[in-house]
């Protein structure tokens, strides 16, 4: 690299650096965020376990409500259900095309929320994760009046991820942060099962 060209780096480092100081000092609020997490791709409730992970590591406490998919086994649940600060609700039987029943569905959905209600209103709570919770707008378990109040009234400096496909848009419009994964290539539409440690 020529000299001229380790000039122009290092300007253009210096003048990035200034613009993300200058973001960094005006964000000067503190608050619990409501994040998203939605999307065909492969992650979402891997980034929000991952979160839980962090809250751990400043010695807070978490409260995971997996609904949907409860009644799979998975590595996280194994892992962080021992943990003296983290609470584990398993919400849902199973994927509605293996339980093949709405009513019970429903019920199971609904058990779950209310659990999951009494989290969003105790402040000893950093991270309330809602796993899976846009699949109970989209079937119609819950309605979304049901579930924006809670959320929006809990603690103020609780965190809140919500995860799931086809998140309703005024779930996104009430959130802080959102994300969308998107879905380029799966190795199960290559025949490949759900490998331990990976997928489950």
């Amino acid at each position: 690299m020529s000299s001229e060209d380790e000039r122009r780096h290092k300007e253009r480092a210096q003048r990035h650096k200034a613009a993300v100081d200058a973001r960094i000092a005006a964000a000067d609020r503190d608050k619990g965020l409501l994040l998203v997490l939605t999307g065909n791709g492969k992650g979402k409730s891997s980034s929000a376990f991952g979160m839980v992970a962090r809250t751990l590591g400043y010695g807070r406490k978490a409260a995971v409500f997996q609904f949907i998919k409860g009644a799979e086994n998975v590595g996280e649940r194994a892992f962080f259900a021992s943990h003296p600060n983290v609470t584990w609700e398993k919400c849902g039987e199973g994927f509605t095309w293996e339980t093949q029943d709405r009513a019970r569905d429903i019920a199971a959905a609904r058990a779950g929320w209310e659990k999951a209600k009494v989290a969003l209103a105790d402040p000893a709570i950093s991270l309330v994760v809602l796993d899976e919770l846009t699949y109970l707008v989209t079937y119609r378990y819950l309605a979304l009046d049901e579930i924006l109040p809670p959320i929006l009234a809990r603690p103020a400096m609780q965190h809140v991820v919500i995860t799931g496909r086809a998140a309703d848009d005024a779930l996104v419009a009430a959130s802080d942060t959102v994300s969308s994964v998107r879905d380029i290539k799966h190795a199960f539409r290559d025949g490949v099962r759900a490998q331990e440690g990976i997928d489950r």
